[in-house]
Order: C-alpha cells, then structure tokens, then sequence
C-alpha cells in the first residue's frame, strides 16, 4: 500500500532582499528562498525529501507520494496622489 506524507509550506515575500521566503513547521530545517515563486516551488521539490529522510519523519525505505501544500502571501503598498 503506498502511503502519502503531507506538508504546508509557508512563503513569504521579501520586498527589501526580493526574494520569496519558504519555511515550515512540518519538515523542520527548512528554510529556502528563490526569486519567483516558480523556482521556490523547484528547490522544495528537492529540498523536501531530503529534510524528511534526514529528519528521520518517514523512515528511509520510504515509498509513497509527498504531498506539499505552498501557502503564500504577498503585501504591497500603492501610494496615490491626490
């Protein structure tokens, strides 16, 4: 039977470094950024499995899927003249 871990990902943007921030309660040592939110989501393709198995979350002989939920949030500020 294949089982599936489950994780949420937090990512915020940095307007100041801009880049997008990614951390996470479920995989602990996770702490990445990337400058589109496209390539954030790549380096937690890779970034992910290896925390799980390194963390010891799912045992190394793991087979099954990795399912990452990416919550993201993005604040700007529009000045308007009058």
């Amino acid at each position: 039977m294949m089982t599936e871990f489950r994780c949420n990902i937090e990512a915020f943007w940095d307007s100041e470094a801009e880049v997008w921030v990614a951390t996470s309660e479920d995989v602990p040592g996770l702490v990445t950024e990337a400058e589109t939110i496209e390539l954030l989501s790549s380096k937690l393709r890779v970034m992910i499995p290896e925390l799980i198995f390194a963390n010891e979350i799912v045992p190394i002989d793991y087979t099954g899927s990795i399912n990452f939920q990416l919550i993201s949030q993005r604040q700007e500020l529009i000045e308007v003249a009058s």
